[in-house]
């Protein structure tokens, strides 16, 4: 792989990032038809970087900085179309700078861990609803980051927000319950297929997975009911989600990040 392909995705998405950072507060709002070809652009460029990235013989390589770079391609994408019509501007520099940082990454980091799916054409079952989850419940980190954010300008009462291209809090919010729904839904059935398609959850290479998997999804069960019966929110829910999408992450990529990248640096 060259360095010619990275680089045009880094500097579109470095670029993208940077011109919506400098609209933030702009009335007109942060995109532009500049940003959003350039939005464009580097996903597709992206895309491409994943198919050669991710293709191998005789399988795929699924290592930790590929696995990652799926993710933060799906969360952009997911990200870009509905910035059409949600509310996310300030989300959108964060996502396409983490792309940014992970394109790069993956050239610094070169590494291999080869999977062949078509041995086990079950497994697409499992990994597509853990990814498609993650990027769900990313996402609802994310929005909640925005609306701890807002929150926080309101109470400060910062003039710049009313001429700000930012959403109301409500809707905000509305957004985050609906994407932690979804999220958790995914981690349910992400959760039940590998129970029903893995030989053992609980084996010793896996069990610190399944036992971090399944407190984020009592986590994010215990938020959902709270806010559903109760009408949970504020501070405390926001630090529950944040805890969540931790667990989650380490549960995903803490052991592989070890074994993957400092013990073979």
């Amino acid at each position: 792989m060259t360095f010619v392909l990275p680089l045009l995705c880094l500097l579109c998405y470095a670029v993208t990032a940077g011109i919506m950072t400098s609209r933030l507060f702009h009335q007109e709002g942060p995109k532009s038809r500049l940003t959003t070809a350039l939005s464009g652009a580097a996903l597709a460029l992206h895309f491409v970087l994943l198919t050669q990235s991710l293709t191998a013989e005789p399988g795929q390589n699924m290592s930790i900085i590929n696995v990652i770079s799926l993710v933060a391609w799906l969360v952009s994408l997911a990200m870009f179309s509905s910035s059409f019509y949600l509310p996310n501007a300030i989300l959108l520099p964060v996502v396409y700078g983490f792309s940014a940082l992970v394109v790069a990454g993956g050239v610094l980091i070169p590494d291999q861990y080869i999977v062949n799916i078509a041995l086990h054409p079950e497994l697409i079952i499992h990994i597509s609803l853990a990814l498609f989850a993650y990027g769900c419940l990313m996402i609802a980190m994310l929005y909640a980051i925005q609306l701890n954010y807002i929150n926080g300008r309101l109470k400060q009462k910062k003039a710049s927000l009313l001429h700000s291209s930012l959403p109301p809090l409500m809707a905000v919010e509305h957004i985050l319950f609906k994407l932690l729904l979804v999220g958790t839904l995914l981690l349910t059935l992400s959760l039940a297929s590998g129970f029903v398609f893995l030989d053992d959850m609980f084996a010793q290479h896996q069990a610190h997975k399944t036992i971090l998997s399944l407190i984020a999804w009592v986590l994010y069960v215990a938020v959902l009911i709270g806010h559903a019966k109760w009408g949970w929110r504020g501070r405390s829910m926001l630090t529950t989600t944040f805890i969540g999408a931790f667990l989650l992450t380490l549960a995903y990529f803490g052991s592989r990040f070890v074994r993957e990248v400092l013990l073979n640096t």
